[in-house]
């Protein structure tokens, strides 16, 4: 098995026996941070190094950080920050705080992920806010249909003071979570095979009708049947070889996850729906969090604001340059490699969509789960204000040009 694009030949099992001296967290940040040509003699040299760095004195905390299916290579494709925030928390506070990374689903998985933080078997964990919705269903308060108009508005909420009276502080509450940071992107449906010689998608009516696995969110499922696309629960393992066989039209979820999931070569069309977030955030226990030092927690919170604005910049860029998720594509990303084709909706048709679904528009099928959100979140209109906050910037906005803020700090 490859381990990614600039370690092209240095197998998993190599990467393993060095990782079995080095320790996994110093040799994944090890391979992480080696560009261009790398050999195995470069990986554990820098996976001494690290170890030396990271072990040159007792640890006063050591935090097991569960990062269900990600690891250095796939982290190069979906920017989601997880091992960015381990390497500099360690770095910040000068190796008092130690991260235990363990990736590849051999700790966690994305619906299981939440629940062993929850469960103190982890202390932090990374995973999608949709699939951890199942352990900590205030995370649905991010997944009405069409609140966020685009990327650019999901970080400037999750940049904004606000988000910490509506999502922070009731999942903190709720699920005994602090929410770190996340990654950006909206969701769309990715039709498998069967669609390979089909017009590229234009029209939403085109969609009406097709059989869509969906994740673990509850008000995703709200916003698909409303869109008349059939959502099923397909397990992970089935839905690659659904898509590929015809079994399912397409899958809800977004264009990096497609790419970092291996998901590109069954995939043949990415449409852009938008109709809700793809969130790829981190998390900790909030009883470890306020079990530490001010100097630590301080830490903490400011390893997660550059995390924050780190994946803002990144992902942004592994969009285009990675993934291949614009138009026109470039080559030599993943998309261009197996044939798949991003289709952008117009304006009008996102519109349809947004007029069928969104609470806004349609509110009744969203009255029983935004009545139970609110009173979660002590009698705030979820929607209404994250609604709100979401266009406080205009439509069009560049993702990249949000303007970072201390979130945990008074406007």
């Amino acid at each position: 098995m490859k381990i990614s694009k600039n370690i092209n030949q240095i197998s998993r099992r190599d990467l393993f026996r060095v990782a079995g001296r080095y320790g996994l967290t110093s040799t994944l940040l090890a391979a992480g941070g080696i560009g261009g040509a790398a050999s195995l003699t470069n990986i554990a040299q820098a996976a001494e190094s690290n170890y030396k760095k990271r072990f040159s004195k007792p640890a006063k905390y050591t935090l097991k950080f569960g990062a269900s299916g990600f690891n250095q290579r796939n982290l190069l494709i979906e920017r989601a920050g997880a091992l960015f925030f381990a390497q500099d928390l360690e770095e910040r506070t000068d190796g008092e705080i130690r991260i235990e990374f363990i990736g590849d689903n051999q700790l966690c998985g994305q619906l299981s992920c939440v629940k062993k933080t929850q469960q103190g078997i982890t202390d932090i964990y990374a995973a999608s806010t949709q699939n951890s919705a199942g352990g900590a269903p205030y995370l649905n308060v991010l997944d009405y249909a069409y609140m966020f108009p685009g990327r650019a508005s999901q970080y400037h909420f999750l940049y904004s003071p606000e988000s910490q009276k509506i999502l922070r502080d009731p999942l903190e509450k709720r699920h005994g979570l602090k929410f770190l940071f996340s990654h950006c992107e909206l969701r769309g449906i990715q039709l498998g095979l069967k669609w390979q010689d089909k017009p590229t998608v234009d029209k939403l009516e085109t969609l009406f009708g097709t059989k869509n696995r969906v994740t673990g969110t509850q008000l995703g499922r709200i916003a698909m049947q409303l869109l008349n696309l059939n959502p099923v629960p397909v397990a992970w393992e089935e839905t690659l070889d659904g898509l590929k066989q015809g079994l399912i039209d397409g899958a809800e979820t977004w264009a990096s996850a497609v790419a970092y999931a291996n998901m590109s070569p069954v995939v043949s069309q990415s449409v852009d729906l938008k109709f809700f977030c793809g969130t790829e955030h981190t998390s900790m226990s909030a009883k470890v969090f306020d079990s530490m030092d001010a100097h630590l927690q301080d830490a903490i919170m400011e390893s997660s604001y550059t995390a924050q604005v780190h994946v803002q910049a990144a992902n942004e860029a592994a969009l285009v340059k990675t993934v291949g998720f614009s138009d026109p594509q470039l080559q030599d990303t993943l998309f261009v490699k197996h044939n798949v084709r991003p289709a952008f909706l117009p304006d009008s048709e996102i519109k349809k969509a947004e007029e069928m679904c969104s609470p806004e528009f349609n509110p009744k099928p969203w009255e029983q789960w935004r009545e139970r959100l609110n009173g979660w979140a002590g009698g705030i209109d979820t929607y209404k204000e994250i609604h709100r906050v979401a266009r406080e910037v205009p439509k069009d906005m560049l993702p990249e040009n949000v303007e970072p803020r201390r979130w945990w700090k008074s406007a």
